[in-house]
């Protein structure tokens, strides 16, 4: 049986107060794609995103339509199994002292952190140590998040989207905050992840997030897709100074791609 895709926009506009935003997306991605979305600050990335997540809703138009699995509504229990989210947006909602561990088994709950209604149960301890260990933290179970690296945070928010075993992880600027070394860690968990078979969607409007495994590209520009095809084809000096709006100098070396 034919799976529907992961995500579907059909004839999609967002506005944002008085301004559209988002203005008639069309995009499909599957579920085992790997695709990154890249674009400048102010292209409608984070509007995108909030619009999968309903922090935003789309226009009614005609033809209009977003569907995740082929679904217009959906139950969000149901939902963390196919697409998982993290975003740097989760850990401002939150003001008390969090272990990794809590974080992470906070995902079960759709929470940040456990709270006294939820029950944890044995299952459930240990399928977030077993992702504790998938992701190389498992020292972090019991550490506090104000004692992490910024690399430690991103890997335990990537642990708490994992518990479900989502067929795709969506990812809003992953390497925000992080240095060097910290960046290139985190890149190779995600080649981890997407080499095990977990979908990779990934939203940044830095080149160099982009992992080898990454097989699509669509390029954002004020609001509409600019482009959208394979990673080869997309990646070039003339289409990506047209995108950022100045010259640029595009480099690749063992599947990376840098711009100058």
């Amino acid at each position: 049986m034919l799976r529907p895709p992961l995500l579907q926009f059909r004839n999609v506009s967002v506005m944002r107060g008085m301004n559209p935003v988002l203005k008639q997306i069309d995009l499909t991605i599957e579920g085992g794609e790997h695709v990154a979305i890249l674009g400048p600050n102010g292209c409608g990335k984070s509007t995108f995103i909030k619009t999968i997540t309903r922090e935003c809703y789309p226009l009614r138009e005609p033809g209009s339509s977003l569907r995740i699995m082929g679904q217009d509504t959906w139950n969000i229990f149901e939902l963390r199994r196919y697409l998982g989210i993290v975003s740097n947006d989760l850990l401002n909602t939150t003001t008390r002292d969090l272990t990794g561990r809590e974080v992470v088994l906070s995902g079960f709950f759709s929470s940040i952190g456990i709270w006294p209604n939820h029950e944890v149960t044995p299952e459930m301890l240990e399928k977030g140590q077993e992702i504790l260990h998938r992701l190389e933290v498992p020292h972090l179970a019991e550490r506090f998040l104000t004692e992490m690296s910024s690399g430690e945070v991103h890997r335990i928010m990537i642990g708490r989207a994992l518990v479900h075993e989502p067929t795709a992880l969506l990812l809003d600027e992953p390497s925000t905050s992080l240095d060097l070394f910290a960046q290139h860690e985190l890149r190779m968990i995600l080649r981890k992840l997407a080499q095990d078979g977990t979908g990779i969607l990934l939203i940044t409007h830095h080149l160099s997030d982009l992992i080898p495994e990454i097989e699509r590209v669509i390029l954002m520009k004020s609001g509409r897709v600019f482009a959208d095809g394979p990673k080869a084809e997309m990646l070039n000096e003339g289409r990506l100074g047209e995108l950022f709006g100045l010259p640029v100098t595009l480099e690749s070396r063992d599947g990376y791609y840098h711009l100058w």
